[in-house]
């Protein structure tokens, strides 16, 4: 085998490798993408539950502002009170369990080891 066929060879070899390296990098990228897309897509919905308890608080205060102020003795009896606070109760539920699903992780690549 001549220098031309080896040189050849060498760089066939190194535009594979190139590939093959691009091809994983790829890849791995897109996974990373998919799982902030993920991650995103779950923060946006805590931060709209989180919304719609601002709004229940608002309605909930305006709600007993209004049975106190015309003389209820205790508003906190009153069924639409009952029912905002239980309202308000399920999107905090629904919150906590959001805000504690840790983050997906898809593969299992092995990572490096750190060096001393």
């Amino acid at each position: 085998m001549g220098l031309w066929d080896r040189v050849k060879k060498d760089i066939q070899k190194g535009v594979d490798e190139s590939i093959a390296a691009v091809r994983k990098g790829a890849t791995v990228a897109v996974e990373k993408a998919e799982e902030l897309a993920e991650e995103g897509k779950r923060r946006y919905k805590v931060f709209e539950l989180k919304m719609k308890v601002q709004s229940n608080f608002t309605e909930l205060g305006g709600k007993v502002y209004d049975l106190a102020s015309k003389g209820s003795k205790n508003p906190l009896l009153d069924a639409k009170v009952i029912s905002a606070v239980k309202g308000v109760k399920k999107l905090e539920t629904q919150i906590a369990k959001l805000e504690n699903i840790p983050p997906k992780k898809k593969g299992t690549r092995k990572s490096k080891p750190k060096r001393k």
